[in-house]
């Protein structure tokens, strides 16, 4: 990567790795607590830097992060990917964490349309076990 920053914002650098479609999505999930630098809250002007740890949630996935490069520009995915390495032990969690959700049927899909009075009943009864 020819860029040579010292430091980039924690909002264009998730955008550039690639972690969100937009730096405005970027924004929020730093906001609302979902983005750390070295397990702490951050605010999205916050810089990063190479060797910096960044956990991030997302949806269901928890990634922990070293920061292995910075840059201001998005690339294409190959290129993201040398901008950090994952944790073995996140990488191990998030494997663990899609095969279980790869056997996993949630209950609302066998539900095909509004539910009857008899769907609640059976609802109300399974509550009051």
């Amino acid at each position: 990567m020819p860029d040579n920053f010292e430091a980039v914002r924690i909002d264009k650098w998730l955008w550039a790795a690639r972690f969100f479609k937009s730096r405005a999505q970027a924004v929020l999930a730093i906001e609302a607590g979902r983005v750390q630098l070295h397990g702490e809250r951050i605010k999205p002007a916050r810089t990063v830097k190479v060797g910096d740890r960044v956990l991030i949630q997302r949806e269901q996935e928890r990634f922990e992060l070293w920061v292995r490069n910075v840059t201001e520009t998005r690339r294409s995915a190959p290129l993201a990917r040398m901008l950090f390495d994952e944790t073995p032990e996140s990488l191990l969690a998030r494997e663990s964490a899609a095969e279980k959700r790869k056997y996993f049927t949630e209950p609302s899909h066998e539900i095909k349309a509004r539910p009857t009075k008899r769907d609640r009943r059976d609802l109300e009864k399974w509550r009051d076990v």
